[in-house]
């Protein structure tokens, strides 16, 4: 059983406490990340600390007889209150609903206006009923912000959600047991409860401004170590991400199963579409042929960009027939889907190299042959998906150059069709 005296504090020297916690933390923010540009979150949940701050700080006044208490408590309660709600929507907002961000103010606003008229008519029950119950609330509105995703979520974002979330009750359960029980609960005295409460303000202040701020980090962090494996042009794996997918299926070829090809994608004239144009419409032609290849591809499937045209496909469990079946379809969709772009309509074809991991397989020996095969269907008449390299034909039966003109018509792998209104 919890003796009241156990918890006896100075109520006036918590308020301080937290006055000066707050100031503090706000000059720290101020500091962080200077003159760099902080996220809109970031950026609205410094602004609720500094409204806190300064709501324990007319507390602070109010209890000191600096300012007068008629004045400094309903408006040094009715800031707290706006203050908190604004961290509510900061934390939404963080976790990328925007519309209950946008929410959050006109329910900071109407509750600000609430408390002052509830202070009036009952300075004393219906002020601590009505300042316990809308902190409360948005203090869990702020838990269930942390708590989204909580499958994705990492341990700190989830234990960030459950301690806010138990110190938010703690916070509303003053406001209930004084609607509930007048007279309090047993050894459950309203002074107690107001003693926790207290203290519940003083933990929140610090798991709020550490949790977030460690947060934050964390998040830049795993900002970080995607773009270390990932193609911000094409939205797919970059080289070294794909390679470190690829080793653990390179080891698991030395293992008798289910063999696992590769694919190699060389879009044909893809140079000329960036000395043409420009690059910023490459990458729009980039991004074009990574979604048309996604949709042909597993969840199990991988693909990523090695350099310039040239992507690759990682095919799990899949032999070499059906390896050319996928490249066949991407092949067939490519060249039947042009790419729109503001300057014209570009029709693009890609070359195919298709292979399968063999046991004694290192990265440059696959990607190696791979690369081979995609060059053989070069040879032909037409883009195809390669396999086997064909042999170059005899002088005998090579076809005579013909003069490059701006209309001619390329048939082949660097087909160039005349849409582009550039020479071949």
């Amino acid at each position: 059983m919890l003796n009241p005296t156990m918890l006896a504090l100075d109520s006036t020297t918590m308020v301080l406490v937290l006055a000066l916690g707050n100031l503090a933390l706000c000059s720290l923010l101020f500091f962080f990340d200077y003159g760099a540009v902080r996220t809109p979150a970031m950026a609205s949940w410094s602004l609720s600390r500094q409204v806190q701050a300064a709501s324990w700080l007319l507390l602070c006044l109010g209890g000191a007889r600096v300012v007068p208490e008629p004045l400094a408590l309903p408006a040094g309660w009715a800031l707290l209150i706006g203050g908190v709600a604004l961290e509510a929507g900061a934390l939404w907002e963080g976790a990328g609903s925007a519309r209950l961000r946008r929410a959050a103010v006109p329910l900071a606003v109407a509750a600000v206006l609430v408390f002052p008229v509830s202070y009036w008519i009952d300075p004393l029950g219906l002020r601590t009923l009505a300042a316990a119950l809308l902190l409360g609330a948005f203090y869990l509105m702020g838990a269930a912000a942390l708590a989204r995703g909580w499958r994705a979520a990492s341990m700190l974002q989830r234990a960030l959600a459950i301690v806010t979330a138990l110190l938010a009750l703690v916070v509303a359960a003053r406001g209930i047991l004084v609607l509930v029980m007048p007279d309090g609960w047993r050894w459950l005295s309203h002074d107690l409860l107001r003693q926790l409460s207290t203290a519940a303000f003083y933990l929140l202040m610090l798991v709020g401004a550490f949790g977030c701020l460690l947060l934050a980090r964390e998040r830049q962090q795993v900002d970080l170590a995607r773009l270390e494996t990932s193609d911000l042009v094409a939205d797919v794996a970059n080289r070294r991400g794909f390679f470190r997918a690829l080793a653990p299926w390179i080891s698991l070829a030395r293992r008798p199963g289910s063999a696992t090809a590769l694919l190699v994608l060389d879009l044909d004239s893809f140079r000329r579409v960036n000395d043409g144009y420009g690059h910023p419409v490459g990458d729009v032609v980039l991004r074009h042929i990574a979604d048309l290849c996604k949709r042909q591809l597993r969840d199990s499937d991988l693909l990523g960009r090695l350099v310039g045209g040239e992507f690759v496909l990682l095919l799990p469990r899949t032999g070499a027939e059906e390896a050319l079946l996928v490249a066949e379809r991407m092949r067939a969709a490519i060249e039947a889907t042009p790419v729109k772009t503001e300057r014209a309509m570009i029709s693009m074809t890609a070359s195919f190299g298709v292979t399968t991991i063999r046991p004694d397989d290192s990265n440059v020996t696959l990607l190696q042959r791979a690369r081979k095969r995609c060059g053989a269907p070069r040879t032909r008449a037409a883009t195809r998906c390669g396999w086997r390299r064909v042999p170059r034909p005899s002088r005998a039966r090579r076809a005579r150059p013909q003069p490059a003109t701006a209309c001619r018509v390329v048939i082949g792998p660097s087909q160039w069709r005349p849409i582009l209104g550039v020479p071949p």
